[in-house]
């Protein structure tokens, strides 16, 4: 069976940026996998939420309701703090990382690129920093040589891809997104994308520009091919699991 982990940053990040692709790979029977490296405590948006650890655990219980509606075989949050992922220590995340590649085995590693998707958000940047650096250690067996000592073997997922926009949302900071070199048709399952996005309703004051931006720019999901196991010239791809084989 072909496995695909997506690393993000915040609860809702999996529905907003990779949503569509984690539902269609999945109903070809894909196993899927969301490592989500903050609770979203410090989200401008609170909902009911009284303090950052109430907020947490009501972002974590709608990171699992999204991931029931794409379908997502096996979610996790993490507990790094929101908002400073650039402040924390950079080996202890990436080992954390590459330990979770190395349980779950993915053929296809997502995450969003280091300009920080299309809110340019730091968070957004740091994931990207991470899961490169793990998705490129985790097949060494001379990188946290610890987790080998536990039983776990090196893996080297097959592709690296990161997120990309045809534009960024208004009224941000200048954005310069990677060329995108794959394009994922979502057709009806953009409807689900939407969906899981509504199923975080802390975020419910921006379901209006989320809804718009998606609806105008959120078919296809473009991707950036940013590494591959595979050599080779850079051609657009309309399947992330083209050439990938099931080791």
């Amino acid at each position: 069976m072909f496995r695909l982990l997506a690393v993000t940053a915040h609860p809702d990040d999996e529905a907003a940026v990779f949503g569509g692709s984690l539902r269609l790979y999945s109903d070809r029977g894909v196993e899927t996998s969301v490592l989500c490296l903050t609770p979203g405590q410090a989200g401008s948006h609170r909902g009911k939420a009284r303090d950052d650890r109430e907020l947490a655990a009501i972002r974590r219980k709608e990171f699992a309701a999204s991931c029931a509606i794409l379908n997502v075989s096996r979610g996790a949050v993490l507990d790094y703090p929101d908002g400073q992922l650039h402040r924390i220590e950079m080996h202890r995340a990436v080992a954390e990382i590459t330990r979770n590649i190395r349980e779950f085995r993915p053929h296809i590693v997502l995450t969003m690129g280091p300009e920080g998707a299309i809110t340019g958000h730091t968070d957004h940047s740091m994931a990207s920093v991470f899961a490169t650096l793990a998705f490129h250690w985790a097949g060494r067996n001379n990188r946290f040589a610890d987790q080998l000592a536990d039983g776990l073997k090196p893996h080297g997922a097959q592709k690296l891809y990161y997120s990309t926009s045809a534009a960024a949302l208004p009224g941000r900071q200048p954005i310069s997104f990677p060329p995108s070199t794959a394009r994922i048709e979502l057709g009806a399952l953009l409807q689900a994308k939407i969906d899981a996005f509504h199923a975080h309703e802390t975020q419910s004051p921006v379901f209006t520009i989320f809804d718009a931006h998606v609806k105008e720019l959120g078919d296809p999901e473009l991707f950036n091919l940013a590494a591959s196991r595979l050599p080779g010239e850079i051609s657009i791809e309309t399947d992330l699991f083209a050439g990938v084989l099931d080791d």
